[in-house]
């Protein structure tokens, strides 16, 4: 016997439909007023302040589009900052991607204790990256180090790595993949969704493993790779914690040695807090929001040619 509904009073379920809308805003306030207070407030202020002249202690004094000139046409640091930052981008991102995609087809693939690989790959992703980068600076010692020791034992004499202006910035890409397990975690979510009759009629039609990885897994895992290329992009560009750890401790300098490790985000720290130039540091700070901007609409434009949904493939 089919159920009967009955339809509540019109002044009930007004009532009731208040009393959601009231635990629904409740609910999300949190959320809304800390990204009204602790960023959109802060970038219109920072907005602000990137036209003005301002060293903490005296008021702010306008002075229009100088800071940005200043940037472009008068400060000698700054294609060198910007050299820094996107040859790490360039090396450490593809490096990320392929360390994590590696890692998820080798979880995907494993039949005995894939739980406990899993939480190992994923725990240095929630280690403090200080504490990561103190651990890299004693395996990249240059003295005691296992990597130098390990190159000794073939009589090979190992770089002074963060001491060294030629490899400071490749000891740097090295812990690219430290703590990659995000990265993994989003690819194997994407391999676990890959019908396998895929691959079994593929399997039929005489292909390999190179032949599947290439026409099946990659152009499935494309939307997953999309997102992590995105978030890599945007974290490398921002790097600032683990060469800030680095540089002060090994190098003594911040960016060193000789500006070999000065990050974007390193030289905006320094001419905000040593320098107290507020105001620059606002602008360099939305220089880097622009050029961050471009790039990230330059992967959404690009990702019709790559990026594949099952939704599309269907039809």
């Amino acid at each position: 016997m089919a159920a009967v509904t009955v339809p509540l009073p019109k002044s009930k379920a007004s009532k009731r439909t208040r009393h959601e809308t009231i635990l629904f805003y409740t609910c999300i306030a949190p959320f809304i007023l800390g990204i009204l207070f602790f960023d959109l407030i802060p970038m219109g202020a920072s907005l602000v302040l990137s036209f003005t002249q301002w060293d903490i202690l005296t008021p702010p004094k306008f002075i229009g589009l100088q800071n940005y000139i200043k940037a472009f046409t008068q400060d000698p640091n700054f294609p060198i900052i910007l050299k820094v930052t996107f040859k790490y981008a360039l090396v450490a991102v593809p490096l990320r991607l392929a360390s994590g995609l590696l890692l998820a087809i080798l979880l995907n693939e494993a039949t005995r204790g894939v739980g406990f690989f899993r939480t190992a790959f994923y725990l240095p992703a929630i280690v403090s990256s200080v504490a990561a980068a103190v651990l890299w600076t004693w395996i990249l010692n240059p003295v005691y180090g296992p990597v130098n020791g390990l190159l000794a034992l073939f009589h090979i004499n190992g770089p002074q790595w963060f001491t060294d202006p030629k490899f400071a910035l490749w000891g740097l890409i090295m812990m690219a993949p430290w703590g990659v397990g995000g990265e993994m975690l989003i690819f194997l979510a994407g391999l676990k969704g890959i019908d396998k009759q895929l691959y079994e009629a593929a399997e039929l039609d005489g292909a390999g493993r190179l032949s599947k990885f290439f026409k099946i897994t990659l152009p499935m895992l494309s939307p997953a790779l999309f997102f992590n290329l995105v978030m890599s992009v945007i974290g490398a560009l921002q790097s600032f914690d683990t060469a800030y750890v680095i540089s002060t401790a090994r190098a003594g300098t911040l960016g060193g040695p000789l500006k070999s490790t000065l990050f974007y985000m390193i030289y905006l720290y320094n001419r905000a807090f040593a320098g107290s130039e507020m105001g620059y540091a606002s602008a360099l700070g939305w220089i880097l929001f622009a050029i961050i901007m471009v790039l990230t609409l330059l992967v959404l434009r690009s990702s019709s040619l790559w990026v594949f949904y099952e939704a599309e493939r269907k039809h």
